[in-house]
């Protein structure tokens, strides 16, 4: 797109030139509006839509579970191979972090997720998951295909990229925290901001939905054994029952939310196991009970965490047993929340693509994202991109009916590119001796 080297030269001239700073904000603005539409028109060319399409199929059709996306991430590293873009591989066990620009500052990142759910798919359709009892039930299948369309966009155009583009190819999203330890081997050095983007059945094709701040809740998942002592039912005095102290410790865990929480803001405790016994008339030795709790702070969530355990062991000892409680810190997210400049950017980009009145602020969610420690690490933005049809009826991520709207492609791929690009121009670097990227290849 030779329209980002008249863009660079308006910048360069007005830098120099003796004009009110109103009307060089005018001029600004009206070469970086031209940027996102141009984006659009690019990714809306037959040939790159069906590549995204038939990238997105492979990967359907043989989805993988988390830190096991082998041989998504070989494809992804040949289709970078392909487009000369140099990457880093392995981070995660199988994530891929590739580089389009400059290899100087600004860096800003894009993400997309890989790892598909353990469900067996009840679409029948041509491109239906060939593993049986794995399905991409979640959209990260176009997630990837849609990453990798931004990249050959911006790859086109890496000599007037003002900055570097990092490409972030995820594993692990779904419990297993794949960005945390992607975060841990260094993914995000030197990196300066993030976006993401999620399709979702829920908004209509064309639009998009996000909000400044929390957009979702940190979460986490516990397990507790509870134990008491075993006898015959028709005996209780000679046993020590543990399904009446875990009934109890469920209506007490419920009092953390109803009566503890601040009612503005907002708390979820929810018991979804309970596992114990085996017959009518016996008694069992232990009860096994878990769930998950959410919330919308840091603080919150980590007195939440506190009073759980308590509770549980206070309540079970009351009924003379003893429990243990464990926190599986693995699926332990933190809130995802938003950076006010960035969504301020992401409504401008987004306006020029789809027009204002096609910008949902959306209402935070209890779901858990494990983007959140991308932006709790540095100023990230994540965003929803509307699929929903007219007509036919809607399945929602995580359903074994789960259908992704690959119409929607040309959108995601324009937004994930045009949110980097203008934002390079927009945050010139201020570093006076600019740290280079190095790269790897496999090791």
């Amino acid at each position: 797109m030779a329209f980002l080297k008249w863009v660079l030269l308006i910048f360069t001239l007005h830098s120099f030139m003796p004009s009110p700073i109103s009307s060089n904000l005018s001029l600004n603005k009206e070469a970086l509006a031209q940027i996102p539409l141009n984006f659009l028109e690019f990714s809306k060319k037959p040939e790159i839509v069906n590549w995204m399409v038939n990238i997105r199929r492979k990967i359907h059709e043989n989805p993988e579970l988390g830190y096991e996306e082998f041989e998504t991430s070989k494809l992804i590293r040949a289709e970078l191979d392909l487009m000369g873009i140099l990457y880093k591989y392995p981070i995660a066990v199988t994530g891929v972090v590739g580089y389009i620009g400059t290899g100087k500052p600004p860096f800003v990142a894009l993400r997309a997720d890989m790892d598909a759910l353990a469900m067996e798919e009840l679409v029948e359709w041509e491109h239906k998951s060939k593993v049986p009892g794995k399905m991409h039930a979640c959209g990260h299948d176009a997630h990837v295909a849609m990453l990798l369309g931004a990249a050959k966009m911006l790859q086109h155009n890496q000599n007037d990229l003002q900055g570097t583009v990092v490409l972030i190819f995820q594993p692990a999203e779904e419990g297993g925290g794949g960005a945390k330890i992607m975060l841990d081997e260094g993914a995000l050095d030197n990196v300066d901001a993030i976006f993401a983007l999620h399709v979702t059945a829920r908004v209509p094709i064309g639009m998009v939905a996000s909000r400044p701040g929390p957009i979702s809740a940190a979460m986490g998942f516990f397990e507790a054994v509870i134990n008491g002592k075993g006898g015959h039912a028709a005996i209780p005095q000679h046993t020590v029952d543990p399904i009446l102290a875990a009934s109890n410790v469920i209506v007490s865990l419920q009092h953390l939310v109803s009566r503890e929480a601040d009612p503005l803001d907002s708390q979820v405790v929810s018991i979804a196991k309970f596992q114990g016994g085996g017959a009518f008339n016996v008694i069992p030795d232990s009860v096994t009970i878990g769930g998950t709790f959410r919330a919308f702070s840091k603080e919150s969530f980590l007195q939440l965490r506190q009073r759980i355990e308590e509770v549980i062991s206070k309540q079970a000892s009351v009924q003379r047993c003893n429990a243990t409680v464990i926190f599986d810190e693995r699926s332990m997210y933190p809130v995802n929340s938003n950076n006010k400049e960035l969504h301020e950017h992401f409504r401008k980009v987004a306006g020029e693509i789809l027009g204002f009145e096609n910008i949902i602020e959306m209402q935070p969610q209890m779901g858990g994202e494990d983007f959140a420690f991308f932006s709790e690490s540095i100023p990230g933005l994540f965003f929803f991109l509307g699929m929903k049809e007219t007509e036919g009826a809607v399945h929602s991520g995580h359903s074994p009916s789960f259908r992704v709207n690959e119409d929607v492609f040309p959108y995601g791929a324009a937004l994930h590119a045009s949110l980097a690009t203008t934002y390079l121009l927009q945050n010139p670097t201020k570093y006076t001796s600019p740290p280079e990227v190095s790269y790897r290849d496999e090791l």
